[in-house]
């Protein structure tokens, strides 16, 4: 047996669903690596990239190619968001990365980029509906999740709010795509980036080191 089959063998059975090893593990991780960003860790950015590659195997067994195509992108962010906060460009007295909400100007560039995005993302996969059984709901997360991590990459507190807006759809399409374990992290994340988004929040009063790279 292939390691790829062997990724995509069923673990266990809970409430008549085939929990999948790549689904579980990868999802695993990404809960690793969820919670390494609350602690603004520079760890959760290898551990997005692992959950991305890992959970490759999950969408394609799924058959559904847009995911597949979202967690290549989303390990292709990761190694640039690593890059981000290996340069320490966003410093705070403690040493740790600082965070901060973002401008209104910013805001308006991640709200614009986030429905252009989906927008081509969704009608792409209309044209072409191979890449997903659901479209639209997917091109959304695709593209949300992207703006969450960019915003993640920037130290900016929006990064939890669009989590947020990712989790309200990710949740029932996990599911129906017969991806439970996923479902059910989804409903895991949405607790900890509340905690997270407190964290945050809070830290936004930590000032920056003066003379710190901006």
């Amino acid at each position: 047996m292939s390691a790829l089959s062997t990724l995509n063998s069923v673990a266990f059975t809970a409430f008549d669903q085939d929990i999948k090893w790549s689904d579980m593990v990868g999802n695993v991780i990404g809960l690793l690596a969820l919670a390494l960003g609350w602690r603004r860790s520079i760890w959760t950015w290898p551990a997005q990239l692992v959950s991305g590659l890992v959970l490759v195997a999950a969408y394609a067994s799924a058959e559904l190619s847009g995911g597949v195509g979202k967690q290549l992108l989303v390990a292709g962010v990761a190694l640039w968001g690593w890059r981000q906060w290996t340069l320490g460009r966003q410093r705070a007295r403690d040493g740790s990365i600082a965070v901060r909400f973002a401008t209104w100007r910013e805001r308006a560039l991640l709200t614009g980029g986030a429905i252009a995005g989906t927008l081509a993302v969704g009608g792409l996969f209309t044209l072409y509906p191979s890449l997903s059984w659901s479209p639209w709901a997917d091109a959304y997360i695709f593209v949300g999740t992207l703006v969450a991590m960019v915003a993640q990459a920037r130290g900016l507190v929006e990064f939890w709010f669009a989590w947020l807006l990712v989790d309200i759809v990710g949740v029932p399409l996990a599911f129906n795509s017969g991806l439970a374990f996923s479902g059910l992290v989804y409903v895991i994340y949405f607790a900890l980036v509340l905690w997270g988004l407190r964290d945050w929040w809070l830290r936004t009063r930590t000032p920056v080191l003066k003379g710190a790279p901006a």
